[in-house]
């Protein structure tokens, strides 16, 4: 089974020299992130490389888990887009969400892909990230999570779900979806019972097995129980816009200009991918297959979303999951939520 199935979290830069002012992102190739890369990041703890001259010159780490949220990097890299971009832009894989959001807390990388509830409790702890652009999700029918049970259950609608455990983790943009979901079959909050399985592949192991009656899982791991006689009960495709998942920044790279500059390259990259990506989907599918780990079984077959160009979330996306998070008591503060520049400020 394929690791880090889950979609979904960011910066240290030196100080500003003429030299680096002038140059804005130009510099080193960018590089492909795994176990390995994300280490060096790690004991890096810079922004900064050394061109073949050795000039500083000002760099952005990108972190991210090995998920189809983040295809247009991979095609702009595979594509060689940053080099063409004289950008000196690294992607960096990290094996799980508890690695990727410590290297954002530390400044291990400059931004990261994760989800608007793991920013807002990054902010809200102290670290000071904001969001930058939806990834995936800008539409209900980008990507899919959703809630299901296995090939032996009897379960054919939420409603026979009030009362039984549903395996997933709580704190998490799958259990938000979980729960939006269950409202909206009327289930009221105290029929909405959780099995807490934080490890996807224990969760979907454990509904295979009938371990658990149901659980909550993301598109790819959706994808593989539907080739394996499992039925889905629901999933968030349709209706209300329940998930995004989003690329933040941490506020160091807004504040030096040549990070900025080079931000800005990113965001046109990105653009220009997500479009190439939307025209002709299948050309990217082995680019998806080497870098998002997809299980064999669905490798061939698994739908490749569109992709969003660069568009702030919006406050009705992002209000409805500080309330619950703040229902819940998963937000140390209240707050507050600017759609036009995608700051967070405490209430």
């Amino acid at each position: 089974m394929a690791k880090n199935m889950s979609r979904r979290a960011f910066l240290s830069t030196g100080g500003l020299a003429s030299l680096v002012l002038l140059a804005g992102c130009s510099g080193g190739a960018a590089g492909s992130g795994s176990a390995a890369s994300s280490s060096a990041a790690a004991s890096s703890g810079s922004g900064q490389v050394m061109d073949g001259d050795g000039m500083i010159q000002e760099r952005l780490l990108v972190g991210t888990l090995a998920t189809e949220d983040i295809l247009p990097l991979w095609v702009a890299q595979s594509e060689g887009m940053f080099d063409k971009a004289n950008a000196s832009i690294e992607v960096v894989t990290f094996q799980s969400a508890t690695e990727l959001i410590a290297g954002v807390a530390s400044g291990a990388v400059n931004m990261a892909m994760t989800d608007i509830m793991v920013t807002a409790s990054m902010f809200a702890s102290g670290i000071d990230v904001q969001m930058q652009w939806v990834t995936l999700g800008a539409t209900a029918d980008q990507g899919r999570f959703g809630i299901m049970v296995g090939p032996n259950s009897t379960v054919t609608k939420l409603e026979d779900l009030a009362g039984v455990p549903i395996g997933v983790g709580s704190n998490t943009i799958l259990e938000y979806v979980m729960d939006k979901l269950m409202e909206g079959a009327g289930i009221p909050d105290e029929q909405i019972v959780v099995e807490e399985l934080q490890k996807l592949p224990v969760r979907y192991q454990a509904m295979m097995s009938g371990e658990v009656e149901a659980a909550a899982l993301p598109g790819t791991l959706l994808a593989l129980g539907e080739a394996s006689n499992c039925k889905l009960v629901a999933d968030d495709t349709k209706g209300d816009n329940l998930s995004q998942s989003v690329m933040v920044v941490r506020g160091e790279v807004l504040g030096n200009v040549a990070t900025a500059q080079c931000l800005e390259t990113l965001k046109g990259i990105w653009d220009d991918a997500a479009k190439m990506i939307n025209d002709d989907p299948e050309a990217y599918r082995e680019v998806l297959i080497e870098n998002a780990n997809l299980p064999v079984e669905i490798a061939d077959t698994y739908p490749i979303s569109t992709y969003p160009t660069v568009q702030l979330p919006t406050a009705a996306m992002v209000d409805p999951v500080l309330a619950w998070m703040e229902k819940k008591g998963y937000l140390t503060k209240s707050l507050t939520y600017d759609e036009s520049t995608g700051e967070f400020s405490a209430k």
